[in-house]
């Protein structure tokens, strides 16, 4: 199995990507970019002559779900539910990391959550 390595390089200005840059870009077939927009997965803008652009944030959320897709055996509509669920846990992980910043620790007292954190954070 192999997974693609996403760099990101925002020049202003020129960020922005037309539907057939992108997939191409991201190694995939426009038509399967087409698909995830239409399942919410991806959440491109339009142009003036309102044609989908992407933003280089795109080719990472698309890296993910193909991660997600490859590695968990989930189809397309399971991955936005899963997508979801990850980014709020990392939500709820970051306001509880910023809510122990703000109180006096105590020695004796454990992480809540169990352990380290299963999601990227920062």
């Amino acid at each position: 199995m192999t997974f693609a390595v996403v760099r990101v390089q925002s020049r202003r200005g020129s960020d922005l990507m037309d539907l057939e840059t992108f997939a191409r870009r991201a190694g995939v077939h426009p038509e399967l970019v087409r698909r995830l927009v239409r399942l919410g997965l991806l959440e491109p803008t339009r142009d003036t002559r309102g044609q989908l652009v992407f933003a280089p944030n795109q080719l990472v959320a698309l890296a993910r779900i193909e991660r997600l897709r490859a590695g968990a055996c989930l189809n397309y509509a399971a991955i936005g539910l899963v997508v979801d669920l990850l980014d709020r846990i990392a939500e709820l992980e970051a306001t509880l990391r910023r809510s122990h910043q703000e109180m006096p620790a105590r020695p004796s007292e454990t992480r809540p959550t169990g352990g380290r954190p299963w999601t990227r954070t920062g």
